[in-house]
């Protein structure tokens, strides 16, 4: 009896404990994921805020531990991330702006392209990646869409409570100052609204003009828009935002009521943004050769106001200043007739009226920094780790229309891939850390990392680096080889609320087929999408055609190595675009590309001789009479091999 009591006590004990940790631990996670929900959730409208005036500095040093060029979001995360790791801070906007946020407050971009990660709380919302200064400025805002003073009071808010920064505003001309030897930033020539200049020196700069545009002063080399992918005089769209008026609660119930009918998972709506009104690309520009509209991202404000992403302005040189008035003068003739048409076709629009286009363009591409890595496509696609990891991204790769004739594509959709420190450094120029969309991106993976909440986790690293480069006596470069100062700046970032931890994402399926290896090159290439769900359609059937345009898209990246005509190859072929492609009619279009003077029958033989065609690949195709996507990007995985010794 004594033993049975002894087990029923310690039973019971063991149960209360168990019991005990459960509930604690319940009511842990239940306290954390309220946290998150209040802070992720959309709150809605609130009261509408005057806009605080920035206040610049009367007078700057002649000396500080960094200068931050630029006021859009990545530089007031950059700004705010040194100051608070003791760095004395000028933060300086070269663009003659009057308040921060930039692309969000002036460009008028007030709905957030958000990194959620893959993981939801116990409420059933969404978190996001790498939180840090972002989540603090977001928990300020309505939601994922906001009013664009709140926004900018926010930023203003952070900056203005930090006592090691000095701000100074509506400066002409920040120019980099540099050693003798024009290697190493050592400050900046600012000339101020006067017109007069001051040289201000500093241990470090972290350029946060979105266009890289000190960094390319300070002769860091960069590629322009798609230049990567042989076309260089292309590059997405740039945007001029506008606004509407008498945009009632009655009018956002009514959109509410028309998107959720149509049931698309291409249309959305919340307390405060909108997507979906795809029937808005048939608008008839009155300028066809350079405008376009595409469906609106729509944000709320707090005064019955909406900001709408959506008209696309093409062929802007926005370093020629006659080139970006001509796109505003473009965009302002169409905008009466768009909000016309709005009205004509679709009802609940029917008592709005437009009321101003923004002060700022929506200037997507423009300059990609060469830096010590430079982030590519298969990174991407793949969830790729990076053992220098400051920051997530996790946002589509979303490449926009580049002409009027163009649809735009989604090339994947990651759930979670790592931005490497190293890609916030350049090539060449040391004393130097650029931030943003113009950070050492391919232009694809630009696509995804372009968006803010990746650039405002770059700017919080990027501060925090200016500290650890500063106290280690290292250069950024040095910084960005050594593993063990790495290890301590991801240390600091997870001090400062970021999540900053080695990424653990199941592999995705079109990672374990047998033609990966040949998807990878033809992602490289810009030859291959998969679209929301990353479907990239290896086992479908391919045909002549499609294998001729493959061919005509890899000749683009070099030019020189296919002399020939791949066209020729079907030159006499009907239905070219329906038959069955077999290995000898895809060896015969590759062959005529390289301007081999050979039969089809003999140009499988001939690429092998060349060693432009593996025996592993001809093996590994399952059907030599009708070949897949799979198979092709197989053949030219070798090709591009045998050419350049990579694959």
């Amino acid at each position: 009896m004594v033993k049975s009591n002894r087990n029923n006590t310690t039973s019971k004990g063991w149960l209360w404990l168990m019991v005990t940790l459960i509930v604690l631990t319940l009511l842990a996670a239940t306290a954390a994921m309220v946290f998150q929900y209040n802070h992720h959730k959309s709150k809605g409208l609130s009261a509408h805020q005057a806009l605080e005036e920035v206040k610049s500095v009367k007078k700057m040093k002649d000396t500080y531990d960094v200068i931050v060029v630029g006021t859009d979001p990545e530089g007031i995360a950059a700004a705010v991330s040194a100051a608070r790791n003791g760095l004395s801070t000028l933060l300086v906007d070269g663009r003659n702006r009057e308040i921060f946020g930039g692309l969000m407050t002036l460009g008028w971009i007030n709905s957030l392209d958000m990194n959620y990660s893959t993981s939801k709380n116990l409420l059933g919302k969404d978190d996001v990646w790498n939180k840090g200064y972002f989540s603090e400025w977001y928990a300020k805002l309505e939601g994922d869409s906001f009013d664009v003073n709140t926004a900018a009071n926010a930023f203003y808010d952070s900056v203005k409570n930090e006592k090691n920064i000095d701000v100074m505003m509506k400066t002409k001309k920040v120019d980099p100052l540099l050693s003798k030897d024009l290697k190493t930033v050592q400050g900046a020539t600012i000339t101020l609204e006067d017109g007069s200049t001051q040289v201000v020196k500093a241990v470090s700069v972290i350029d946060a003009t979105q266009d890289g545009d000190f960094a390319a002063a300070a002769g860091v080399p960069f590629t322009m828009g798609r230049e990567d992918l042989g076309d260089p005089n292309s590059k997405m769209a740039v945007t001029l935002a506008f606004r509407l008026k008498n945009f009632t609660p009655e009018v956002w119930s009514l959109m509410a009521q028309r998107l959720n009918g149509d049931n698309n998972p291409d249309t959305g709506v919340n307390e405060v943004s909108v997507f979906g009104y795809g029937e808005m690309s048939a608008y008839p520009a009155i300028n066809k050769e350079r405008a376009k509209m595409r469906g609106f991202n729509m944000g709320r404000q707090n005064d019955n106001t909406v900001l709408i992403n959506a008209l696309q302005i093409f062929g802007v040189d926005t370093f020629n200043p006659k080139s970006v008035q001509e796109a505003f003068d473009i965009g302002k003739k169409e905008l009466p007739n768009i909000v016309a048409y709005m009205k004509k076709t679709f009802p609940e629009f029917a008592t709005v009226e437009l009321d101003g286009s923004a002060p700022e363009l929506y200037v997507r591409e423009t300059r990609h920094m060469q830096g010590e890595y430079r982030l590519n496509i298969v990174d991407v696609c793949s969830n790729a780790d990076q053992w220098d990891r400051i920051g997530f991204g996790s946002y589509a790769v979303d490449i926009q229309r580049v002409s009027p004739t163009d649809s735009g594509n989604v090339v994947c959709k990651p759930k979670q891939y790592a931005i490497p420190f190293r890609s916030l450094v350049p090539q060449q120029i040391d004393g130097l850390l650029v931030v943003g969309r113009a950070a050492s991106y391919d232009t694809l993976p630009h696509g995804s990392a372009r968006v803010m909440p990746t650039g405002m986790a770059e700017g919080e690293a990027a501060g925090a680096a200016a500290s650890l480069a500063k106290s280690e006596n290292k250069t950024f470069r040095q910084l960005s080889a050594s593993k063990e100062s790495i290890a301590k700046l991801q240390a600091q970032l997870n001090k400062q609320g970021m999540e900053i931890q080695p990424i653990t994402v199941k592999a995705q399926p079109f990672m374990e087929h047998k033609a990966y290896e040949g998807l990878k090159t033809a992602l490289m290439l810009g030859l291959a999408s998969g679209a929301y769900t990353n479907n990239f359609k290896l086992d479908e059937a391919a045909n002549p055609k499609r294998m001729v345009n493959l061919v005509g898209g890899a000749k683009k990246m070099k030019p020189s190595a296919f002399p020939g005509d791949a066209n020729q190859a079907i030159v006499n072929m009907t239905d070219s675009d329906k038959n069955a492609l077999t290995l000898d009619q895809a060896s015969y279009t590759l062959a005529q590309a390289l301007g081999y003077k050979v039969t089809a029958a003999e140009a499988q033989a001939k690429l092998i001789e060349s060693k432009l065609l593996t025996a592993a690949t001809v093996s590994s195709i399952a059907d030599k009479q009708k070949l897949t996507n799979g198979d092709t990007f197989m053949l030219l995985s070798d090709v591009k091999m045998g050419l350049t010794g990579k694959p």
